[in-house]
């Protein structure tokens, strides 16, 4: 028992010196800065303005990746979705539908600040953007019948809007139809991508709004084609 003791008066000063000694140099430390805290406090200060600026910089870098993290992945599951649509499916939205659907197919290939005006009086621009390369874009959208075809007077208000009132840089007529002659002539006369139901097949599986720009005018067929292809979607 008296050994026990012993040991445990012994741990019991070994505990207390210890303490004190933390103690003491704690209290050292307090006297010490209480008298240099008017030449180290600047630094003290540059210290915690730095180590605070630096968080930040790492907790912006550290949200900034996770915001693009979550839009590339919402991406390419949009573009999964998007991919996987038939047209007979797109005929069968609304023109609301189509606009937005419209807007997806942007941000899958890549668009920012993609809007969608969802009303009418838009003034033709049912969908706005950025391009990749930074190019204002606008797009009108007609969600009509396939044996349909958009007129030319439908044209030329989008026309007479998309460069003086929207300030395009790209303007896009997006239909769920053929337009008529006059209409894709126009078009291709105002530098207005006619984006007809063959092209929006294309759009729709994969290629790029961009490289669809050189085909403006171009895979509507012949006049029998279409004759055959407008009876085909009317019986």
């Amino acid at each position: 028992m008296a050994k026990k003791r012993k040991r445990r008066s012994a741990g019991r000063k070994k505990h207390e010196r210890r303490r004190n000694t933390l103690l003491g140099s704690g209290t050292f430390a307090l006297v010490l800065l209480a008298a240099l805290w008017s030449q180290i406090w600047p630094y003290l200060l540059s210290i915690a303005v730095f180590g605070g600026v630096g968080g930040m910089v790492w907790w912006l870098r550290q949200t900034d990746q996770l915001v693009r993290s979550h839009d590339q992945r919402w991406r390419a599951e949009d573009a999964i979705r998007i991919g996987h649509r038939s047209l007979t499916e797109v005929d069968a939205m609304s023109w609301q539908e189509f606009e937005r659907y419209v807007a997806a197919l942007c941000r899958r290939d890549g668009c920012t600040d993609v809007e969608v005006s969802g009303r009418s009086g838009d003034l033709g621009a049912d969908v706005i953007a950025t391009l990749p390369d930074g190019r204002r874009l606008v797009i009108q959208c007609k969600h009509y019948a396939p044996h349909r075809y958009v007129p030319s007077g439908d044209m030329q208000k989008f026309v007479g809007t998309a460069w003086l009132h929207h300030k395009a840089d790209v303007a896009v007529f997006a239909a769920t139809c053929p337009f008529s002659k006059a209409a894709l002539t126009l078009a291709v006369h105002h530098g207005v991508l006619a984006v007809h139901r063959d092209l929006l097949g294309q759009w729709n599986t994969g290629t790029p709004l961009q490289a669809m720009l050189p085909l403006n005018g171009t895979g509507q067929g012949d006049r029998a084609h279409r004759r055959r292809w407008k009876d085909t979607y009317r019986s």
